[in-house]
């Protein structure tokens, strides 16, 4: 029998501003492609990606890093937690390691929360972004579920906000992220949300989140900045959507036509984890998307 092979996964840290950043990195650094960054959700953290990483890291560079709050990357006490404080780290990131240098670009999978810091960083650096893949990443109002819509109505200052958060940080709210929508809940292996909830019960894990919940809002305000980035730059984009979403429901994904009418649109009857039960679906076509953006 011969001998399976899969590509190496180094596991490193990156200091940024004080933040040690955790991160996860495979595959060949090769001149005629765009490394991969991919950017995970809420409550996981790099660890999702780590079937993909094996699928596709024999031909392609992909690197996940952690954000602050999440998985295993470490900030100070003093760590203010928004969506602009998550950017500025994944921004410092990528000049840590210089992953856009001499004018190099990046191919962007934006998943769940990854979605508002990619379209943060693409307002930033436009000249950073050689594609865009969307994964149950929202950036239109149609998509917004009214799980969502009552979640996007949490800010400080709201009477009970705080509480109301507090009780999504369980595991059954973090194991039903995971199988809700999908199939066949057997398919889905319960070590990504028994992880993800292993970090979330770390301490201090719960302020972190709340504060990042509690500033969602300034995410659905940029929308339409988002949307005018799009159909300004038309970037190379590859849309993956589980239509059994809770949160982002599968008109968000066909929205994003209207602004990147070339992009390609790809709906998979599962969850907002995509990934856990259609890997192999997903994967081909993720890889058929970044070889179009080599040379």
């Amino acid at each position: 029998m011969s001998a399976l092979t899969l590509p190496a996964i180094t596991h490193r840290t990156a200091d940024v501003s004080g933040v040690r950043v955790f991160y996860r990195e495979t595959g060949p650094d090769r001149a005629d492609a765009p490394t991969v960054l991919l950017l995970h959700g809420f409550p996981s953290s790099s660890a999702q990606y780590r079937r993909l990483m094996d699928a596709l890291g024999t031909d392609h560079r992909l690197i996940a890093p952690d954000y602050p709050g999440f998985g295993r990357t470490v900030a100070p006490d003093d760590f203010v937690y928004s969506f602009a404080s998550l950017t500025d780290v994944v921004e410092g990131f990528i000049e840590a390691l210089g992953l856009t240098a001499g004018g190099r670009r990046l191919a962007v999978y934006a998943f769940d929360f990854g979605g508002p810091v990619a379209f943060r960083l693409a307002e930033r650096h436009p000249d950073w972004f050689a594609g865009l893949i969307v994964q149950n990443a929202n950036a239109y109002t149609e998509g917004l579920s009214p799980i969502a819509r009552a979640l996007t109505a949490e800010k400080p200052g709201v009477p009970g906000a705080e509480d109301r958060v507090r009780a999504i940080l369980t595991e059954e709210v973090t194991r039903s992220q995971y199988e809700g929508g999908t199939t066949d809940p057997a398919l889905i292996a319960p070590d990504g949300w028994t992880l993800d909830q292993h970090y979330l019960d770390l301490p201090g894990r719960d302020a972190a989140q709340i504060a990042l919940a509690l500033d969602y809002h300034s995410n659905v305000e940029l929308y339409p900045a988002w949307q005018r980035w799009l159909a300004e730059h038309r970037p190379p984009t590859l849309i993956l959507w589980g239509d059994g979403d809770a949160f982002f429901t599968v008109e968000g994904a066909k929205a994003y036509l209207r602004d990147v009418p070339d992009a390609a649109l790809h709906v998979f009857q599962t969850g907002h984890f995509a990934l856990e039960e259609k890997l192999p679906e997903m994967a081909p076509v993720i890889g058929e998307f970044l070889d179009s953006l080599a040379g």
